[in-house]
């Protein structure tokens, strides 16, 4: 077992077991996504992970390249699933070809902490991109903090059994007001290890503000909504109304390269 840096995405069959997506949730949503807004089958998935909603969409049709910054999360995926992997850096990355669709899932946007990553980031998305090409995107919602504390109070504690060893997460979040970043410190603790202190962040994005940079990196949003999601609990279908209340923990919007 290697702790190394970060537990889970060192540990991709962990990670998988701790966040556990069986019916392949999100890979469906995007399906439904693309084919709801008129997408091409090529897509890039930027910020794969192990690799599992780029492999669920090969399996039913898609020219599907998966891109993480992750070595061992590439490696993961390049073992478990038919299609291609890259190792890169989300602001920087050139693949030398355009898709119909790019796919940002997880909150893996917001891992662009400043302004200058989020242009870097979207003008990336549209250099890659054939004309009239989607972006869909699915993340935190930064006006879900604006008076609610539900995710901010106290520290959150849970086990998870894997290979017959207990990890238990302690996990505080708080709002870092001036970087505009939600913070998270997670100690992990399992038999016969020193705990492990990791610390990561997500930017806060409000949905005008998002609107904002879309324009400006060259986007038209054709949907900006809160519900339903991969990750909500509003159940989602391919005729789903969109919510665009805003206010939910969760921002899904899809936009075209204009």
């Amino acid at each position: 077992m290697s702790a190394g840096q970060n537990l889970l995405t060192d540990n991709p069959a962990l990670y998988e077991h701790q966040f556990p997506d069986p019916d392949h949730v999100a890979a469906r949503w995007v399906h439904d996504v693309v084919a709801r807004f008129g997408g091409s089958t090529s897509v890039l998935d930027v910020g794969s992970g192990t690799g599992r909603d780029a492999g669920w969409l090969a399996r039913h049709g898609y020219d599907v390249v998966g891109l993480d910054s992750s070595e061992r999360m590439v490696a993961y995926a390049r073992e478990h699933h038919p299609t291609q992997f890259v190792v890169g850096d989300m602001r920087t990355f050139d693949l030398g070809r355009t898709f119909g669709v790019v796919t940002c899932l997880d909150s893996a946007f917001l891992y662009c902490h400043t302004n200058a990553d989020l242009t870097a980031f979207l003008a990336r998305c549209h250099a890659h991109l054939d004309p009239g090409g989607l972006l869909v995107a699915e993340m935190r919602n930064g006006a879900f903090f604006l008076g609610n504390t539900e995710l901010l109070d106290g520290v959150r504690t849970r086990t998870v059994e894997w290979d017959g060893v207990p990890y238990t997460s302690h996990t505080r979040l708080w709002i870092d007001h001036a970087a505009q970043l939600l913070r998270r410190r997670r100690e992990w603790t399992w038999p016969g290890a020193d705990p492990l202190v990791q610390t990561s962040a997500w930017r806060l994005l409000f949905p005008q503000e998002l609107r904002h940079l879309l324009d400006l990196a060259g986007f038209e949003v054709l949907a900006l909504f809160d519900s339903p999601g991969p990750r909500t609990d509003d159940p989602w279908s391919p005729d789903a109304p969109l919510s665009e209340a805003l206010s939910g923990d969760r921002l899904h919007v899809v936009a075209r390269r204009s």
